[in-house]
């Protein structure tokens, strides 16, 4: 009887662990998608003044940086004080997109930020799903990715500053998109299998690697579906 016991009390954790992790995602992606809200709230709201937001577009960047590595930081432990430290970070990158966005806008391009929107959301879920799914392990991708993402970094810099080139800017942002499309696959199984101690840990994640690629798009759709 002992023997059957504890393999029932094995069964029963396993599912209790389980039940677990799938509240654990359930959570993560309900704060991903108000985290989307707040963003839309904080262009929304701040298109306006798209001119103003242009003029301080550093400052406004380095809030962005402030709010993601000290703001996020700081309250990560602190229920409720990291749910408002999300939201205003989430706001905060809407407003840093409103220049892109008022630019497509006044370009007669308008209709590229619903287009670069739904083709985000198909490949982020179906990336989402592959990585719940794969069985395959991408653990070891985390070291390689963050190398690339601070050569895309640099490149990024050195072409805004100093080459000025529109094809690197092109090979540059499409670089982007292939990036943090590893990156959804490696953070979504890296949520899968427990590997953050709270959801809005996790949401910050996946929200920054939809932004990147949402971002990417935004410009490599504007440039490729502009009329000249």
């Amino acid at each position: 009887m002992a023997l059957y016991d504890r393999d029932y009390t094995s069964a029963e954790a396993g599912y209790v662990e389980e039940g677990a992790s799938v509240s654990f995602m359930k959570t993560t992606y309900q704060l991903l998608a108000a985290s989307m809200v707040a963003a839309a709230v904080g262009a929304y709201v701040t298109m306006p003044y798209a001119e103003v937001i242009q003029q301080y577009k550093w400052f406004v960047f380095g809030f962005e940086l402030f709010m993601l590595f000290v703001g996020l930081g700081m309250t990560r432990n602190q229920p409720g004080l990291n749910l408002a430290a999300l939201f205003v970070f989430t706001f905060t990158t809407g407003v840093a997109l409103v220049p892109l966005l008022a630019q497509l806008i006044g370009m007669g391009n308008g209709a590229v930020i619903g287009n670069a929107f739904l083709m985000t959301a198909v490949l982020f879920g179906a990336l989402s799903i592959f990585a719940i799914n794969s069985k395959s392990d991408f653990a070891n991708w985390g070291k390689p990715l963050f190398i690339t993402l601070i050569v895309v970094i640099i490149a990024s810099l050195v072409n805004y500053f100093i080459l000025q080139s529109p094809m690197m800017h092109i090979i540059i942002t499409a670089g982007i998109l292939l990036l943090f499309s590893f990156f959804t696959i490696y953070d979504t199984q890296n949520i899968a299998n427990g590997a953050y101690d709270s959801p809005v840990d996790a949401a910050v994640s996946l929200y920054l690697d939809f932004l990147n690629m949402f971002t990417a798009l935004l410009q490599l759709l504007g440039i490729f579906g502009g009329d000249d």
